[in-house]
């Protein structure tokens, strides 16, 4: 599986905002990561409508997480976010190729998936987030 720079984006969001006390904005995301404002903006909107993140406007305002890092999955992440996380496109449909109907590969990947989904599920995002001092040190 390779994962779109959505995902990452959305990963690294979420990384820096588990390290905060207060809110942040998106320009702050965006800066430090190097990104563009527009594709943190994109993400932050996402990660918002699938309750991950609270977006609060005006003054005051930012974004924060609306769940503890311990409570978000990076599998589930990475499954809300990626449209398709299939290795090759057979697994996800019975009439790929002139082999399907007998085709072992098919098996074997649909595991393969199915084990790193889950392996990806049981990693939280509190196991993965760099501790404050490392980030503010960027």
């Amino acid at each position: 599986m390779k994962l779109t720079t959505q995902t990452d984006y959305a990963l690294r969001t979420l990384m820096y905002l588990a390290t905060r006390d207060t809110r942040a904005n998106v320009a702050s995301v965006a800066s430090l990561f190097n990104i563009s404002v527009n594709h943190v903006a994109k993400v932050v909107n996402l990660l918002a409508r699938e309750g991950y993140v609270r977006s609060i406007r005006g003054v005051g305002g930012g974004i924060e997480l609306a769940i503890p890092p311990e409570e978000i999955s990076v599998g589930q992440v990475v499954a809300t976010v990626e449209q398709d996380t299939n290795l090759l496109s057979c697994v996800g449909t019975d009439d790929s190729c002139a082999i399907h109907s007998f085709c072992k590969l098919k098996g074997v990947l649909a595991e393969a998936e199915r084990v790193q989904m889950e392996y990806l599920k049981s990693v939280t995002l509190a196991d993965v987030t760099p501790s404050r001092p490392q980030l503010d040190k960027l």
